[in-house]
């Protein structure tokens, strides 16, 4: 079993920047695949970015180059950098685990958090 706790979302301006946290309980994060997802009002929960033991990566392609995805294993925390926010990008983040899957469905993940509000003002 895996508890998720996401933080850093907020208030910002267009342009501005906000690092969101997920800190992970359980021995083994390391071994987890991650991913971010976000969900605006209104619309569907739709992928952001994911990262795997191995560090591989992928990200949508409505982010790509403005946020970056990093874990610590150390800290069995996961961080999404997100640069050059947009209006656009106001939405709820949720932070996504899975031991085995690796993907950009929500059902390629088993445990969830409870999310974390980002607002970006025009």
């Amino acid at each position: 079993q895996v508890q998720l706790v996401e933080s850093g979302g907020g208030l910002v301006q267009a342009g501005g920047s906000l690092r969101l946290s997920c800190a992970a309980s359980g021995r083994t994060f390391s071994y987890y695949v991650m991913g971010w997802f976000r969900q605006a009002p209104g619309k569907e929960r739709e992928f952001v970015a994911a990262i795997r033991m191995s560090g591989t990566i992928d990200y949508a392609d409505s982010v790509k180059g403005r946020f970056t995805i990093s874990r610590d294993n150390a800290k069995n925390t996961v961080y999404l950098q997100m640069n050059s926010l947009k209006p656009e990008d106001t939405a709820v983040y949720y932070c996504a685990a899975d031991r085995y899957n690796y993907g950009a469905r929500l059902s390629d993940y088993d445990y969830w958090g409870q999310g974390t509000q980002v607002t970006v003002s025009s």
